[in-house]
């Protein structure tokens, strides 16, 4: 499953070239996982609050291709790579159109509030 999330570049986004920002496509891609988390089902204030565990970031694969500009309309495509028991690898692009400006590979853990890691959850 590849999960679509429209954004828009706003003034904020950007640097004094006009360009977005390059920090912001990691925000943008947050965005897409945590919305690609509620896509398949999962809670994550309920995982926190009643199992004591949360997702963190373990690693971030980064290659930015070409720049969007104020006012772009772009997709971040999310998608799960490959998924062991601790652990999932997500792959992440945003686009302008057919265009691949930013692609990501993203290592996600599942811990808990200590520290410790542990089972990723089951979902749809």
């Amino acid at each position: 499953m590849i999960y679509k999330l429209p954004i828009r570049v706003y003034y904020e986004d950007t640097d004094m070239a006009g360009i977005v920002y390059y920090a912001n496509y990691l925000r943008y891609i947050e965005r897409g996982r945590s919305e690609w988390v509620r896509e398949v089902g999962l809670d994550q204030n309920k995982m926190k609050d009643e199992d004591g565990i949360v997702f963190a970031v373990r690693r971030v694969e980064a290659d930015y291709l070409a720049p969007a500009k104020l006012d772009d309309e772009l997709t971040v495509e999310t998608w799960v790579e490959s998924r062991k028991p601790v652990r999932m690898v997500m792959g992440q692009e945003v686009k302008r159109g057919e265009q691949v400006l930013f692609r990501a590979m993203v290592t996600v853990i599942c811990m808990t509030l200590a520290g410790k890691p542990v089972r990723l959850p089951d979902w749809d």
